[in-house]
């Protein structure tokens, strides 16, 4: 007799590989020289923005077209590199069963620029694979290497910054995160990564606009909304940050942090009604977070 354990087992794996499909993206589109000319055998290697190891490679076909199936729903790095061009890096978001169409153009580059620029895509590369391993001190080192050989790819800055927030050097990693800004101004990730510390060290204000910058990059991401209305928050701002809380719900209703400043916003307002709402549903979501005795001493005395 099969033990209900396994077959609960059983289920959950069916489940997942079954559910797989319905959620899994793909990036698509096409390679063209600067007069319109398809680029066969474009190299293109997609890096999830999460996991840095967690790359896949592929190319273009004769008529310059590209398909990558089978993406889990993350933000990734897409570079393309072909033999005489410049290679090009871009940030895209892929969603639930979503297709994305990225259609590049590749400007060609000089013999000895182009070395130059192999040169650096092979440490970056290499500087991912140090990242995945864990070896942060080894893939900034790399990271740096790559810059040193080709200064305009914001993602070897955003990925330095990456390492060096791994090794918790915050003020290092916000000089890479705010380079790879300056290269790459609509960059959802890039903003979010610099307001996220500023907002550690306290400097809400010069956060609050990267978080409403992310906000307006993409409008889907509650992360965003949520660190914006933190900052707006502590800034003294309580009705900009009741409408960020709210619209962080709005997005992801289990979103539990989102509750509790929306309660205590609204204990603010004289609005005992929503306050005992969005406080009940926070202790809901989050029975154990380090908030929860404090909302429910709140809510013992809104009930009185």
């Amino acid at each position: 007799m099969i033990k209900k354990s396994t077959v609960l087992s059983f289920l959950l794996v069916f489940l997942a590989w079954n559910l797989w499909p319905s959620v899994q993206g793909k990036i698509q589109g096409t390679a063209t020289d600067s007069e319109g000319n398809p680029l066969p055998d474009v190299a293109i290697t997609i890096t999830s923005l999460k996991m840095a190891s967690k790359t896949l490679s592929l190319k273009t076909d004769k008529e310059g077209k590209y398909v990558q199936i089978g993406l889990w729903p993350d933000r990734y790095q897409v570079q393309f590199k072909k033999a005489g061009f410049l290679p090009a890096v871009r940030e895209v978001k892929v969603g639930i069963a979503e297709t994305i169409k990225l259609n590049i153009v590749l400007e060609k580059a000089q013999e000895a620029l182009e070395r130059s620029l192999s040169k650096a895509d092979s440490l970056f590369l290499k500087g991912n694979k140090l990242y995945g391993n864990g070896e942060y001190e080894e893939a900034a080192q790399t990271f740096s290497e790559a810059i040193g050989l080709n200064s305009t790819q914001w993602g070897y800055y955003f990925n330095l910054g990456l390492a060096y927030k791994k090794m918790d050097k915050k003020t290092e990693a916000l000089e890479a995160f705010q380079k790879a800004l300056e290269l790459n101004p609509e960059s959802f990730s890039c903003n979010k990564e610099v307001g996220e510390i500023l907002g550690k060290s306290g400097k809400f204000d010069e956060a609050l606009k990267y978080f409403q910058k992310a906000t307006e990059i993409d409008p889907t991401e509650p992360d965003a909304f949520y660190n914006l209305g933190v900052c707006q928050m502590n800034l003294g701002q309580s009705e900009e940050a009741l409408k960020a809380f709210l619209k962080t719900i709005e997005i992801k209703e289990d979103y539990a942090d989102a509750y509790y400043p929306a309660g205590t916003i609204y204990i603010g307002q004289n609005n005992t009604a929503e306050a005992v709402k969005y406080l009940e549903k926070f202790l809901e979501l989050a029975p154990d977070h380090e908030k929860a005795s404090i909302a429910r001493q709140l809510l013992d005395y809104l009930k009185k």
